[in-house]
């Protein structure tokens, strides 16, 4: 790119208003006085479903000598401490939660932390700098039950060990009604255990997963919005993390704006790109807090690498940032490499409107088509799908134009002429974009049929998106409609094929596996996408009835005959608005989030940081692999991979190679997620493997892929590389000053740039 990705600086807190020449600016979003008021986003907080104890609490049990201290800058405006080795607390409480809060300055103290006499942690409270009411143990997931914490300072210098208050999860009573019963049609004791489904609950995101991307054979990139995650950096929640998919380690990752409700893609030469947001709204997580936390005009890029401690995100809004405010935009990766930005809101709220719609398509890096010279292009499509049209689903086709489907209707854009072509609409009323949220997918492209592509859109609402939340309720159904089409001049003739899950769904999941099957999860049978917004809400969710046992959509069955959820295990967790899937490197399905609410709450349906692994039944099967090959697959390039047959007769003429995007997935958007069979021959011993790449960017837009060995369906680990010559997409110097000229960053904003020329 023409610009170098410098480290990003962190700069004092920001309260000066910038004057702004008389271009369209993104709305800051205050709206109360203390919005306006700098006072510290600190890890203290006390969500709704718990309750908070203070350090002279008569339920805290002190052991040892413990000093009382006094400031306004305490919780309750006292706090206890200790310097004496063996001293201790005790704690007796009713919950399934606990976090403790104390100081971490840099002469503090270790201690130890025990469960019901069992050793949690050993937590070391030091800190750069003196930072008071910070979030130093936390442990969810408790049996509601009656538990003890026990906190014990370790052996060492005299530094202190602190506590300032502890925070109890409340128990809660599971809400689920009779229709969030499972669907399985068999007990999982009666399935063919060659067929089991396996689901684990294992480790926890630590921000909650509004945004999820796999971001190397290691690790997956989550991105939350300004909240009270029980994950820190920098003496303030963390919105965003990097998590371990191996050890299921966190770690916080720094960002600058507030990315709720963005969208994202990765480029051509594998850089991430996350554009839009929404301006903080809630009095105590305030752009005045930190500065520009105004993100509806913000670019943040993000290198990934192999190590999580060598990630950061890079932000710059005097030199990189969107023409126009967007939030609940969508993004995709196109021919070239680079980033086509899709519609939106140019401010936070809920349901679209002509008032504040962004009916515009625009580009990372600005590109000049048709005379836009890098500033916004207008598409009708996107005026005419008023109101429920938010997240518009797009695919770049392999004919290099775009399908868009956004409430009832769908187009193809040309998007280098700037034009469109109307699809037949969606049958039978049903919406499928924000808030009427369905899921789209597209199905396996091959080389066999020349890549004609299928669109596959399931969920949804058939509500009317001009009702007001006051006539909408959480207990109107959802669709159970999934419309297929085909995308040629025949198949587009024919409309659309209409099909109906086992269950309706609003905000599901749909995953796309290496075997060329579509699994579906997440969501509820009931309402529709948001918090706070319709009547009968269940806590502040829109949304009711969780569907809790996946499905899966085999596309080459016969019509009728395509959804099973045979060997499906049914989850214990709601996962509602917010929530996210995604394949993995290994073939397993990561499901994580659901978090309908302003910020993090604990109760019906609460922030949810628990991670699932669903496991198809190929993963306990003896399975082939990719043992080696290049990290680079230019388009048409024939290469060589050595690989190994799993043991056992194999039918060589099963052989095949899948080229997947696992995408970047957030409120049912799957975008750029991507399926291609690769044309593969096999040596007769079965250990050299000839493939070549895509025929065009088109067919494959360049950038990162995973590469599966499948044999008799059965997929090996997934091997990442990198598609095209890995450079990134080309820079328009007059597109990009012209967009720089004629837009400022948002209000709130002091530079944070290095000073040097980019």
């Amino acid at each position: 790119m023409a610009f170098h990705i410098f480290s990003l600086l962190f700069y004092a807190f920001a309260a000066l208003y910038l004057n702004v020449s008389a271009v369209e600016l993104a709305w800051n979003g205050h709206t109360t006085l203390e919005s306006v008021t700098p006072s510290p986003f600190l890890p203290y907080y006390v969500p709704p479903g718990a309750k908070s104890y203070d350090s002279a609490s008569p339920l805290v049990k002190y052991s040892g000598k413990w000093t009382e201290r006094f400031s306004t800058a305490y919780i309750g405006k006292s706090l206890r401490d200790t310097v004496q080795d063996g001293a201790s607390i005790s704690f007796t409480f009713s919950g399934t939660g606990i976090e403790w809060f104390g100081n971490c300055q840099p002469c503090h103290g270790v201690a130890d932390v025990y469960i019901d006499g069992q050793l949690i942690q050993t937590v070391d409270t030091y800190g750069d700098t003196k930072l008071k009411q910070q979030r130093i143990f936390w442990s969810f997931g408790l049996e509601c039950q009656r538990h003890t914490i026990k906190i014990i300072k370790r052996p060492g210098p005299d530094c202190p060990v602190s506590l300032d208050a502890l925070v109890v999860t409340l128990c809660v009573a599971p809400q689920l009604s009779p229709a969030s019963s499972p669907t399985t049609p068999l007990l999982l004791s009666e399935v063919d255990p060659a067929e089991k489904w396996t689901l684990e609950q294992i480790g926890s995101t630590g921000v909650s997963a509004m945004q999820l991307a796999i971001i190397s054979p290691t690790l997956a990139l989550i991105i939350d919005k300004v909240e009270h995650n029980p994950l820190t950096i920098g003496g303030h929640p963390a919105w965003a993390a990097l998590y371990d998919l191996d050890t299921h380690a966190v770690t916080p990752l720094s960002m600058l704006s507030n990315s709720f409700c963005a969208g994202g893609s990765f480029l051509g030469n594998g850089t991430l790109v996350n554009v839009g947001g929404n301006p903080v709204v809630d009095d105590n997580t305030s752009a005045a807090d930190f500065g520009d936390l105004n993100g509806l005009q913000s670019v943040r890029l993000f290198k990934p690498d192999s190590s999580a401690d060598k990630c950061e995100m890079y932000e710059n809004p005097d030199r990189i940032r969107m023409a126009s405010p967007r939030w609940y935009n969508t993004v995709i990766r196109i021919s070239d490499g680079s980033a086509m930005i899709l519609g939106g809101s140019k401010k936070g709220g809920w349901m679209n409107n002509a008032t504040v719609n962004n009916p515009t398509v625009e580009y990372f890096p600005p590109k000049s088509i048709q005379g836009s010279n890098g500033l916004p292009i207008p598409l009708p499509f996107l005026d005419d799908t008023l109101n429920s049209n938010l997240f518009p689903i797009a695919f770049a086709l392999p004919d290099g134009t775009i399908f868009i489907a956004a409430n009832n209707n769908a187009t193809i854009y040309d998007w280098k002429a700037n034009t469109e072509r109307r699809l037949p609409p969606i049958p039978n009323g049903v919406r499928v974009t924000y808030p009427m949220t369905g899921c789209g997918i597209m199905l396996p492209l091959s080389p066999a049929n020349n890549y004609e592509p299928q669109i596959l859109i399931c969920g949804g609402s058939a509500i009317d998106d001009t009702k007001p939340g006051y006539e909408i309720s959480s207990q109107d159904p959802a669709s159970a409609q999934c419309s297929r089409i085909t995308l040629t001049d025949a198949g587009i003739a024919a409309g659309w094929e209409v099909d109906e899950m086992p269950v309706p769904r609003i905000m599901p999941d749909m995953v796309l596996l290496p075997t060329g099957d579509v699994l579906i999860v997440n969501g509820g049978k009931s309402g529709i996408s948001g918090y706070g917004n319709v009547i009968d809400q269940v806590g502040a969710s829109n949304a009711d009835k969780p569907a809790l046992t996946p499905v899966l959509y085999t596309p080459s069955a016969p019509l009728g005959q395509r959804f099973s959820s045979y060997g499906m295990p049914t989850s214990e967790i709601p996962r509602l608005y917010h929530s996210v899937a995604t394949l993995t490197p290994n073939g397993s399905v990561m499901i994580a989030g659901s978090n309908p609410n302003l910020d993090r709450s604990e109760v019906e349906y609460g922030t949810e940081y628990r991670v699932e692994w669903l496991s198809p039944p190929y993963m306990t099967k003896p399975r082939p692999r990719i043992v080696h090959g290049s990290s680079q697959l230019d388009f048409g390039q024939t290469m060589v991979f050595t690989v190994q047959l799993p043991p056992g007769p194999v039918d060589l003429s099963a052989v095949t190679v899948v080229l997947m995007d696992f995408g970047f997935i957030t409120h049912a958007v799957h975008a750029n997620c991507r399926f291609v069979y690769l044309e593969v021959t096999i040596s007769a011993n079965g250990t050299q493997l000839t493939l070549t790449g895509p025929p065009n960017g088109e067919v494959y837009p360049p950038g990162p892929g995973w590469l599966f060995f499948v044999v008799g369906g059965i997929p090996s680990t997934a091997h990442h590389l990198m598609i095209g010559d890995g450079k990134g997409p080309e820079v328009d110097e007059a597109a990009l000053k012209n967009v720089l000229e004629n837009t400022n960053p948002d209000q709130y904003e002091e530079s944070k740039s290095t000073g040097e020329d980019e």
